[in-house]
């Protein structure tokens, strides 16, 4: 079987000063101080690209995006200016800070991997004793980890921060206090949807000297999220949780001997998994917005981005 989907785009745009091939979005820059970001359906896990991309993905990332960009603005300013596109948003340039605010709320995925093998210190918090994978916290922590250009993010402590002075102490505390006030918010908002948000991280960037929120909010690629109504019944039985995230492909991957280690091999993702994966989007789409996602035609989609884009950008002239 074959899937339709956006893997990757080329364009070259009226102004355009340059062009970055993340690992799931590209990104062209216009001028000095605008971005246009497509957010393609690639797909990555331990830091790889998988070679088959995702249907939708790119769509349901970009609304769910949008919709949490609109919703934090009355806690800090962020980046979005535009959606031309479902798969596009126009936004301002910011110097990115090279820190991921990382904000957990249970023991799941890295930090259960760094628990269950035997670490009970991670980035400055200590972690109770007696803990078992997907308990929650006794309150939420926050986990910085260092954007790597290439390779894997390594976590760093507070102390590390301000050692390494790659922050101000200002700087950081006032980082600080905006995630645990995004992710309060989120954690209400995932509630009333019957979720639970696990964990997610936020990103910052610099304009003007002003601090904007960056990126992404509360999607599956940076959020995890469980069933609020089956939570506790499976905790009690040992059971996994039943969860809206891209944790599952992790697993699927570390399954089958893949877990982004030197020397190991990208397993081939079969037909029936890559439509498991999409299906997932869709669902969180549906429970997040209340509404399924009217997906877009493949056809000629190259193009039609391409001139959404293009139309956007002369009201930035």
């Amino acid at each position: 079987m074959s899937f339709k989907a956006l893997t990757s785009t080329n364009y070259f745009f009226k102004n355009q000063t340059a062009f970055y091939r993340g690992k799931v979005r590209d990104v062209y820059t216009i001028g000095e101080d605008l971005l246009v970001v497509v957010a393609t359906d690639r797909i990555s896990a331990f830091d790889h690209v998988l070679p088959k991309s995702i249907p939708h993905k790119g769509q349901v990332l970009t609304q769910i995006a949008s919709m949490f960009l609109e919703m934090t603005r009355d806690i800090v300013p962020n980046w979005k200016l535009s959606t031309p596109d479902p798969q596009v948003t126009i936004g301002k340039r910011c110097n990115a800070i090279a820190i991921e605010f990382v904000v957990r709320n249970y023991l799941t995925g890295h930090a259960w991997r760094v628990y269950r093998d035997g670490g009970r210190m991670l980035c400055g918090n200590v972690l109770p004793e007696g803990l078992l994978e997907n308990d929650k916290l006794p309150q939420p922590i926050l986990t910085p980890a260092t954007k790597a250009v290439s390779g894997h993010d390594e976590d760093i402590s507070a102390a590390e921060i301000l050692e390494r002075k790659l922050l101000s102490k200002k700087q950081l505390d006032n980082l600080t206090d905006i995630s645990f006030k995004l992710f309060q918010q989120g954690t209400d908002f995932a509630a009333s949807k019957g979720l639970i948000l696990v964990d997610t991280k936020y990103e910052f960037g610099l304009h003007d000297n002003n601090i904007y929120l960056i990126d992404e909010v509360h999607t599956p690629d940076s959020s995890r999220f469980f069933y609020a109504d089956t939570y506790a019944e499976l905790q009690k039985a040992g059971k996994p949780q039943r969860q809206l995230s891209k944790e599952f492909v992790r697993e699927w991957l570390m399954e089958n001997g893949f877990q982004g280690l030197h020397g190991q091999s990208i397993p081939e993702m079969p037909d029936s998994f890559v439509a498991s994966i999409t299906n997932r989007y869709l669902e969180l789409f549906e429970v997040m917005t209340g509404k399924p996602l009217v997906p877009r035609n493949y056809d000629n989609i190259l193009p039609e981005i391409e001139d959404n884009i293009t139309k956007e950008l002369t009201k930035f002239e």
